[in-house]
């Protein structure tokens, strides 16, 4: 069946009108990105041109899709809201909150058992409100989204940072916050500068151990980490038309680790293939009378450095497989060349475990290539050194694969373990035995992170990037320096042999099939589903307003820490075990920022409690901090907030009394999400100042009751000896987003509109 098939004809069915608008508007040839944003322009058709990199534009976009861990903060925020029914269609999917221990069955229902509370009152409020829900052990969201929602030529937003893996069916799809998931569920336009445009131009095809996981690691390498703040990326040329749509999935998927707004490509016959494949045929036909539109302007591609911001060129057929790691997906090493960069940074080369899935890597296609590298082995009589771990995306995947024989081609391995359809051990939801003693090892998986404790909560842990075919191969080999285009292996016999080249299937020949994709439809009336939150649960916590601000400049803050290096959403707000608190605001809290390193004495959750003199763990003193009513800040280095689009990492010191957040440079979900909670997002107008701040310091600022935008805030850094340093911060705060703050969030504004 297609969802909203109505509702996606109805897009299509202004597709021209408001395409042949925005081009009069613009001027000029219009890039496939720009034709998705102007056709959803909240206003219509287009009245004006908007500027890159500086307009704030108002979106209507088509749905909304959350994930569990973020869509209980959402819908207890969209409870305040005072609606009946969400405006567009939303779903929900249960995928973050099952842990990866013993294989599928087992862990599913675990997980159930544990987190029975979260996933009842999921499935209540989306019943409720008109939200499906997508219950536990039918996939991982974006998977789902890929298989069932997204729509060429589509607009939609979700509260995950890879939400941008429907760029694999030509959506404009974005990661925000919670609060931004509020606005459009509530009828109100979403909000978001519009963005830059990073041209990839795909020359080639891909050749034997190649594949599309292969593109996005070159591309991290080349734009690093934050290369893509505020950019789309368009994908096109023939090597773009040459990959499957799953595979341009992955691509855009990973794009969330460029910083990238999100990242699409033009309808071509790949997303004709799968969505007819998925059973939604009825989307390529109504796509097929429009597919000029769906698609950038001939003009643009034909002279690429006219339209783009900047441009990247890929030769596919020269492209070779990459890890990149460790503790960064960005550090990109061609196989290759891996042994020897290996040996220079001592990374350990011996690997024990190897594992295959995520939203990023876990469809038909992925399962059936890396299924080809363990049947090759078992033919040769070649054994694994590591233990293979497998989830995968969605029960319809798994059920096809099974269907098939390739669950069964890895469960030739012995020690190989089939995993719940969910994230698992991508978003720390592994109960990997030994991960606490803390021992210095090497990982490699097809996921789209790699931060240091994200997958097993060891800190010590290397994990590599790589596609799923050289994640089996190197779960043969055991060691990361296994180049299997070169190298080779001993079997039973001892005899030297080499691996085959990956074969795989685009789209399962038989189509796919499931017995229950494990959707729940939500009731046509809701008004009589009650939502229940116990006082005294410690997973869920009902919302009380934030304090709107009183006016007056904030004098006499602390910084409560000044971060070094690398701080992302993982280091402000943990996943793993703390995932179980993502609807309970007090209690989350206590994970705030103790993984980010103190710049004063170089260790995590150990700050200086100005009050007392003494050291504690960070949530604590700020606890203190707020007990005794005095404010805060927080500063930062460069893309603060980089990472998963968590609100929590806004939300959990707001909750606590933090006031400010002065950095060098925001990630752009993060910079959002501040202003959504009312927070004060600012950044250094002179980099250099972050060093003239001080442990003890207090902080006034000057002018922030003439807070207004593009004007400068003045802060006064006291120093314990008297003296004084001024420094001036930046922001980018409009008129809306400075009524966020005087409301004391976005939450409280909707509210205070709807009196």
């Amino acid at each position: 069946m297609t969802f909203d098939i109505d509702m996606i004809k109805k897009v299509y069915e202004r597709y021209p009108e408001r395409i042949a608008a925005a081009r009069q508007i613009v001027g000029k040839p219009l890039t496939l990105s720009e034709k998705i944003l102007y056709t959803h322009l909240w206003e219509g058709n287009a009245t004006q041109a908007y500027e890159r990199g500086n307009s704030y534009v108002d979106f209507a976009p088509d749905r909304v899709a959350m994930q569990d861990a973020t869509a209980q903060m959402a819908l207890l925020q969209f409870m305040q809201a005072g609606k009946t029914k969400v405006a567009v269609p939303s779903t929900a999917h249960a995928d973050h909150l099952i842990q990866a221990k013993v294989g599928a069955d087992k862990d599913l229902q675990e997980g159930i058992n544990k987190n029975s509370e979260v996933f009842n009152f999921l499935s209540s409020v989306c019943d409720k409100y008109g939200i499906g829900f997508w219950k536990p052990g039918a996939g991982i969201i974006h998977q789902v989204v890929l298989e069932n929602y997204a729509f060429p030529g589509g607009m939609m937003i979700g509260t995950d940072s890879h939400t941008v893996n429907a760029g694999g069916l030509g959506m404009v799809a974005i990661g925000v916050g919670g609060a931004d998931a509020v606005d459009v569920m509530a009828g109100m336009a979403w909000e978001l500068k519009m963005p830059k445009l990073i041209g990839v131009k795909l020359t080639g095809k891909m050749n034997g151990w190649t594949s599309a996981k292969d593109v996005i690691l070159k591309v991290a390498g080349i734009l690093t980490v934050k290369g893509g703040t505020g950019c789309i990326v368009e994908y096109f040329g023939e090597g773009a038309e040459s990959l499957s749509a799953t595979g341009k999935g992955t691509i855009c998927n990973m794009g969330a680790e460029i910083g990238a707004t999100t990242s699409t490509f033009g309808y071509d016959d790949s997303m004709r293939r799968y969505l007819a494949a998925t059973g939604r045929q009825d989307v390529v036909d109504a796509a097929d009378k429009i597919a000029e539109h769906l698609t950038g302007d001939a003009e643009v591609y034909a002279n690429p450095e006219q339209y783009f911001d900047q441009l990247i060129e890929i030769n596919l057929s020269e492209l070779t497989p990459h890890l990149n790691g460790p503790f960064t997906p960005d550090l990109a090493t061609p196989v290759a060349e891996f042994k020897a960069k290996a040996e220079a940074n001592g990374w350990p080369l011996e690997v024990e475990w190897a594992l295959i899935g995520s939203c990023t890597n876990s469809s038909y296609e992925d399962l059936s290539r890396a299924a080809s590298i363990v049947e090759d082995a078992v033919s040769k009589g070649v054994k694994p050194k590591a233990i293979l771990g497998i989830n995968p995306g969605s029960e319809q995947v798994k059920f096809t694969a099974e269907r098939d024989g390739f669950l069964d081609s890895f469960r030739k391995f012995e020690n190989a373990r089939i995993f719940t359809n969910a994230c698992g051990p991508c978003i720390g939801q592994w109960d990997r035995e030994g991960a606490e003693k803390g021992e210095k090892n090497s990982i490699i998986h097809s996921f789209n992170r790699n931060f240091a404790k994200r997958a097993d909560g060891n800190p010590n842990t290397h994990a590599f990037v790589a596609s799923p075919e050289m994640v089996a191969a190197v779960a043969i080999s055991g060691r990361l320096d296994f180049n299997p285009i070169t190298d080779t292996l001993t079997n039973e016999a001892g005899e030297q042999v080499k691996l085959n080249e990956p074969k795989g299937f685009e789209l399962p020949s038989k189509g796919f099939a499931v017995d229950d994709n494990g959707y729940q439809a939500p009731s046509e009336d809701g008004s009589s589903v009650v939502v229940n939150v116990s006082p005294t649960s410690d997973r869920l916590q009902l919302l009380e307003e934030f304090p709107a601000w009183d006016g007056k400049n904030i004098t006499g803050a602390k910084v409560l820490i000044k971060a070094f290096g690398k701080c992302t959403t993982d280091h402000i707000s943990m996943a793993g075990p703390w995932l179980k608190y993502r609807g309970h605001l007090d209690n989350i809290s206590n994970n705030m920022l103790i993984g980010a390193v103190n710049a004063y004495n170089m260790e995590t959750n150990h700050v200086k409690n100005e009050l007392t003199g003494e050291y504690g763990e960070v949530p604590a003193v700020q606890r203190s901090y707020k007990a005794a009513g005095v404010p805060t800040i927080v500063v930062g280095d460069q893309n603060y907030g980089e990472g998963s689009s968590r609100e929590h990492a806004a939300m959990e010191p707001r909750h606590l009394g933090v006031k400010a957040v002065l950095v060098k440079s925001f990630a752009r979900i993060h910079e959002t999400n501040l202003k959504k909670q009312g927070m004060l997002g600012i950044t250094f107008a002179n980099e250099a100042d972050y060093d003239k701040i001080l442990e003890d310091d207090t902080v006034n600022f000057l002018d922030l009751d003439q807070f207004a935008p593009g004007k400068q805030l003045t802060l006064e850094f006291v120093h314990k000896d008297g003296t004084k340093d001024i420094i001036m911060a930046n922001h980018t705060y409009n008129d809306q987003q400075i009524d966020w703050f005087k409301a004391g969030s976005a939450l409280n504004l909707i509210k205070q509109q709807e009196k």
